[in-house]
């Protein structure tokens, strides 16, 4: 059985079809599909460069608050596709990196992987740099680039060791070990993991609890915590994030003030995210 990738807490409005990918935008949602099925999603460099421009226009967008990336078919991506790199003796990356997401450290609006499969290589990288990864039980991560003689470049390193303790990242990364959901989610990289029937409910249930909060207090807190991991200890990066733009920006921001506004007078706020 097919596990249920639609997201479905609203009908999709705006729906652009690139060649190899799907960008769908409604309700605050960005949702991007990774479409080449065919090849388990495994990214050529033109698919690069669709993911470059879809997530370009999320981050521009003021009425998108979120974005939710999740793939076409069995997989969500097996990372790089080799036959078209030996095919075409191209390994270009746009200008955020990897996938067009790796390096965006320039877009405080959270995103979330929804694994409906396979993510292997820059697959399991472009999850991993997403806030949050909720993955089918059926799916698996894994680094496999010493396999083939590569390392795992983007991203993927760092932001393991970042995420699970130092000798289970170690562990994936040496022995390229393949890891279920389950597994990913009691070592700590993966938020949740779900039956495969319930996965697009599950992706829709998060965007949903993100979406009821002010997008300005969502966007500084991620900003702050990627900012205060930067600093050598807690005490630092408390003593730091009043000086921070994003810290000063939500602290005149009419959403702070909007939030205890309608708690007192006992009604649902009305964000603007500004």
């Amino acid at each position: 059985m097919q596990p249920d990738v639609e997201l479905n807490w609203h009908k999709l409005g705006e729906v652009i079809a690139m060649r190899f990918i799907r960008s769908e935008a409604a309700g605050g949602v960005r949702t991007i599909t990774l479409n080449r099925p065919e090849v388990l999603n495994a990214i050529n460099a033109d698919m690069h460069c669709e993911l470059e421009e879809a997530f370009n226009a999320f981050a521009a967008a003021p009425d998108e608050q979120l974005c939710v990336i999740t793939g076409e078919g069995r997989a969500f991506c097996a990372g790089t596709d080799l036959k078209a790199v030996v095919a075409e003796g191209r390994r270009d990356y746009p200008p955020h990196g990897y996938a067009g997401l790796i390096e965006r450290f320039d877009c405080p609006k959270p995103f979330i992987a929804v694994v409906n499969g396979l993510a292997m290589g820059g697959g399991f990288e472009l999850a991993l740099a997403c806030d949050i990864i909720i993955a089918a039980e059926s799916a698996v991560f894994a680094l496999p680039e010493p396999l083939v003689g590569a390392v795992a470049l983007g991203g993927g390193l760092h932001r393991l060791a970042r995420s699970v303790p130092i000798k289970q990242a170690m562990g994936m990364i040496l022995a390229s070990r393949r890891v279920s959901a389950k597994e990913g989610e009691r070592m700590g990289f993966v938020t949740e993991a779900v039956p495969d029937a319930v996965l697009g409910a599950a992706g829709a249930r998060w965007a949903a609890d993100i979406l009821r909060a002010s997008p300005m207090s969502v966007r500084t807190s991620k900003e702050l915590v990627r900012l205060g991991l930067a600093e050598p200890d807690v005490q630092s990066a408390m003593r730091a994030q009043p000086g921070w733009a994003a810290f000063e920006a939500w602290q005149s921001s009419d959403d702070a003030r909007e939030g205890p506004r309608a708690f007192a007078e006992k009604r649902a706020p009305n964000w603007t995210g500004r």
